[in-house]
């Protein structure tokens, strides 16, 4: 259910001032109440972006992207993963709650999912539909490609790309646009290459560009991490493949 505005932003274009709404979107996991966010622009049948948001929740990279999406044609979606009350409110707890995610995939992929419903229930075209994701949002991406959820593509933003070697690599249907930061420490070479296999494995459709001089939260604007010029980069290349896969 669609309740009040949550955030509004105010955009500049040639003189002219535009307002563009997100809007809470509340659905539940059993008894637990998840609380996402949707643009304006909800009931319109047109292609959609499921957004899963970095280790802390909600925030306003994923803000951000929402709303440029909608200026480009999208319905977008922002998923609560955790759920509420469940928030973290510190790194430690992000760390420990994204932690278990990973571990426990097939809840992750649970949490994807119901999210997926819901941006087709606010006007998504089914088979028009892609997944970005951020940080912890980005090994979300790839476990959608993981748990063979219907999606048309999927880009992940400076993700946790390692996965547990002790799961079987299979087929994928799904386009991958992996952005991966090329000083990024949380990124192994044997990470980077096990996707590449796990990929070329699955005969995916995919791509991995590597962003120079750029450290682990380098799209980040509040981050210290921040590389304006990559960033950029990185946002166009996301919405080439956007329009390439969903228009």
């Amino acid at each position: 259910m669609i309740r009040s505005i949550l955030l509004t932003a105010f955009l500049m274009t040639s003189g002219t001032i535009f307002c563009q709404s997100l809007k809470t979107a509340s659905y539940q996991d059993g008894s637990q109440k998840l609380n996402g966010l949707v643009t304006s622009n909800a009931g319109k049948k047109l292609p959609g972006v499921l957004i899963l948001p970095a280790w802390k929740g909600i925030d306003d990279e994923a803000k951000t992207a929402a709303i440029e999406l909608e200026k480009q044609g999208y319905i977008a979606f922002i998923a609560d993963i955790y759920g509420e009350g469940n928030i973290p409110t510190d790194s430690d707890t992000a760390a420990k709650t994204s932690g278990y995610y990973k571990k426990n995939y097939e809840a992750y992929q649970k949490r994807i999912s119901l999210a997926l419903e819901q941006l087709k229930k606010n006007g998504a075209i089914p088979n028009k539909i892609a997944v970005i994701g951020y940080c912890f949002g980005g090994t979300g991406a790839l476990e959608s490609t993981r748990g063979n959820l219907p999606v048309a593509g999927v880009v992940s933003i400076h993700g946790s790309i390692g996965k547990d070697q002790t799961r079987k690599n299979g087929p994928i249907s799904t386009k991958i646009l992996v952005e991966n930061p090329a000083d990024d420490k949380g990124v192994t070479p044997e990470d980077y290459n096990n996707l590449i296999k796990e990929m070329n494995e699955g005969n995916a459709d995919w791509q991995i560009i590597t962003y120079a001089h750029s450290k682990h939260t380098f799209t980040d604007l509040k981050s210290p991490d921040y590389n304006e010029v990559m960033a950029k980069r990185a946002w166009n290349h996301t919405l080439m493949f956007l329009k390439e896969i969903l228009k």
